[in-house]
Formats: structure tokens, C-alpha cells, sequence
């Protein structure tokens, strides 16, 4: 269903019963909500779970860049749309730092945070503004020469290397969801919600009172050596370091990832 927030429509997928604990999930970039079907499914019915499609993607078409804070103002509009006062997060990938960014703007909304491959943005000015080089020249890229020339291009990236394991049907699941975004989405939320323009959460960290659980792949080097740098600096965080996969648990090993998310809220709530 859509739901309008600053003239801004949105995009929200509901499972299960509405008098349930809720579950909020948010996708990385290039996906949906269609990002966590399967994982969904393995929560069994037993809490509310909502999937957000995030700006510029999947049905939430918005083409002008919207910022990590504004959206997270929105995000907090939609859960009173919803009659909901406090949540459960699981965001991966950008989903991760939105989660994330927006457990330290609306920390009362938040009950617990499950952070797959996530990061809290770049620690100084020089990377944010290097990175801002780089999604920005991407952004144009994909701009001129479209979404089959940007999926060709971006599932090759090292990122994603390990997927290349993955049965021919979920490799042709994963492309059909990539190339049913648009350039000028995607465009729009690199500027608006890319790493190097979102704030850098890293010296906040400490600041964090709900319970935390970070989920890394063991194949995925850079993400395990920043969830170990978050875990220093969040000291109450849970880091799991999943066997036989990458970037997107969620997707590489879909029931190891499930059972862990779904094991971690219910101890939340016990």
C-alpha cells in the first residue's frame, strides 16, 4: 500500500497480524521490499513485519534526492500512519545505515537494531567528500547509459563475488530486481542517502541504548573489520560472523540468517 508522507509517496509491504510485535525491514540499495520475502516467510506469523521500499526504489519512484535525516523524519511519520510507537529494525546494506541513522534520531521509536553489512558512514571529511566523487560520477553514469549497462556493472563489483554461488534462479531473481529500478532513482538516492552524504555515526556509537546485533559475512573482509571497529565502540553489541557467506546473508544463507534475526528479537522481548 502507499502512504504519503510530505507529498512524498511510499511504498509498504504488511505480513502477519497488525496486534503483533512490529517488525520494520529496509533494503539495501538496488532492491525492494521483495528483498525479504523469504526471510519473512521464516518469521512463521509471529510478529507484524513491514517492508519499506526506500526512496528511488522499487515503488517509493521518488527521483529527487531525499537526505538520510529527512527520511528518517518521514520513516517516523510512517509508523504513526501505522499506530506504531516502537519497533524491531533490520536494515541491510544501506537499509542498515538507515536503520541505524534513524536509531539515533528517533531512539525512542527503535526497540532493538539488527544491522546486516552495515556501516555507520565515513569517519572524516576526506572520504566523505571522495565518496560524494564517486557516487556522484556513478549517478551521471547510470544517468546517460541506463539500467542494463548499470546491472552489468554492478553485479560484478567485488561486493557481490560470492553470488556468483548462488543457484541460477536466485542469480536471475536478484537481476530482475535490480533492473526494475530506474536510473533516475537510483541516481537520486546516491545523492541523497549515498555513504558520503549521510552523517558519520561513528563517534555516537557509544551513545546507543537499545540492544544491537551486527551480522557480517565471513567472505565479506571489509564489512567484518568495520562491524568489529562498530563492536568496539558499541560495546553492548552482539557481532555474528556467519560461515559460507558475503554481503547479503539474507540471501546467501537465507535460514541461518532468518533463525539468528528472529532468536535475537524474541530474546529482546522476553
Amino acid at each position: 500500500m502507499y502512504l504519503t508522507v510530505s507529498k512524498q509517496q511510499y511504498w509498504l509491504e504488511t505480513y502477519g497480524d497488525k496486534e503483533a510485535t512490529p517488525v520494520v525491514f529496509l533494503h539495501g540499495f538496488t532492491g525492494s521490499y521483495k528483498t525479504w520475502k523469504e526471510t519473512i516467510e521464516m518469521f512463521g506469523g509471529t510478529h507484524w513485519c513491514i517492508a519499506i521500499d526506500l526512496p528511488g526504489h522499487g515503488k517509493s519512484q521518488i527521483d529527487r534526492p531525499i537526505r538520510m535525516e529527512t527520511f528518517c523524519d518521514h520513516l517516523a511519520q510512517l509508523l504513526d500512519e501505522l499506530a506504531i510507537d516502537k519497533a524491531h529494525f533490520v536494515g541491510y546494506s544501506m537499509g542498515g545505515r538507515t536503520a541505524l541513522s534513524f536509531a539515533m534520531l528517533h531512539s525512542e521509536r527503535v526497540q532493538s537494531l539488527t544491522l546486516e553489512s552495515a556501516s555507520p558512514g565515513l569517519e572524516s571529511i576526506e572520504e566523505q567528500m571522495a565518496r560524494q566523487t564517486k557516487d556522484e560520477a556513478l549517478a551521471e553514469e547510470m544517468e546517460t547509459q541506463g539500467m542494463a549497462w548499470f546491472v552489468n556493472y554492478w553485479e560484478k563489483i567485488p561486493l557481490f563475488s560470492s553470488q556468483q554461488q548462488l543457484t541460477t534462479v536466485e542469480k536471475r531473481r536478484i537481476k530482475e530486481e535490480r533492473l526494475s529500478q530506474t536510473a533516475s532513482g537510483l541516481a537520486a538516492s546516491l545523492r541523497g542517502m549515498g555513504t558520503g552524504v549521510q552523517p558519520s555515526w561513528w563517534d555516537k556509537l557509544a551513545t546507543l541504548t537499545m540492544p544491537v546485533s551486527l551480522i557480517v559475512g565471513e567472505w565479506d573482509k571489509k564489512f567484518v573489520m568495520i562491524a568489529h571497529e562498530m563492536k568496539r565502540h558499541c560495546q553492548p553489541a552482539n557481532l555474528h560472523i556467519v560461515s559460507e557467506a558475503g554481503h547479503a546473508i539474507h540471501v546467501e544463507q537465507t535460514e541461518k540468517f532468518a533463525t539468528m534475526v528472529k532468536d535475537f528479537i524474541t530474546r529482546m522481548e522476553e
